[in-house]
């Protein structure tokens, strides 16, 4: 009787293959991992429309590990709000830089357009109405915020026309009103091109201002 000889190396092996170890992530990695799926969510079901179950789903975690990082749907909320706040009143805020007024309002006119193809869904957030009394803040009160920065600038400008500075704050706002609604308005449309609703934007505002009346009367028949 011949022995066959068997290769050893090509015998099946019982052993398993091992699963890759997963990496354990620090406290501030899955905050912010928590951050980035919370902020997707809202932007595109409402703050109603997420639960803390979905978040911890696609996080891959409990319900408890949201609960600990921010205390619920709530908290989570909040913190991506006031974060896509303070980003934008930054980007808006940074951009004044030149020193005639006109490229101030097209710098200002494009940060705001910036941020809205750069961070859609942080816009989408805050153009929603919060439905969290207390929550850090509100677009209206960020429109408010980036005015405030704005009627400095136009103050000096009322000065040197002769106008009145103390009349600033009401151009402020509805300058930047202006430029805010226009850019919730192109959030969806996207048409025409960001540079060119800068363009007609800064158009409308400077030709307005720089035909301003020092003592604007009304022609109807309503005087007060």
């Amino acid at each position: 009787m011949v022995a066959v000889a068997t290769d050893s190396s090509s015998t099946p092996s019982n052993d398993k293959p091992r699963r890759p170890r997963r990496t354990r992530m620090t406290g501030a990695e899955r905050r912010q991992q928590l951050l980035e799926i919370g902020r997707t969510l809202f932007a595109t079901k409402g703050f109603e429309g997420t639960s803390v179950e979905e978040i911890a789903a696609k996080a891959g975690v409990s319900k408890p590990v949201v609960y600990e990082h921010f205390g619920g749907k709530e908290g989570l909320y909040a913190v991506v709000v006031d974060r896509e706040m303070r980003r934008l009143l930054d980007m808006v805020t940074g951009s004044l830089t030149a020193g005639h007024p006109r490229e101030l309002l097209e710098q200002a006119a494009f940060a705001l357009l910036d941020y809205i193809e750069e961070s859609t869904d942080g816009f989408r957030i805050l153009v929603r109405d919060s439905p969290i009394p207390q929550s850090t803040g509100s677009f209206a009160s960020l429109i408010s915020d980036i005015a405030t920065k704005v009627e400095d600038i136009l103050g000096r400008e009322f000065k040197s026309r002769g106008f009145e500075p103390k009349l600033a704050p009401l151009y402020a706002q509805a300058l930047v009103g202006m430029v805010a609604l226009t850019g919730q308005w192109w959030l969806d449309v996207r048409r025409p091109k960001k540079a060119e609703v800068a363009a007609h934007l800064v158009n409308l505002a400077w030709h307005g201002l720089d035909g301003l009346e020092p003592k604007p009367r009304l022609i109807g028949h309503r005087k007060n």
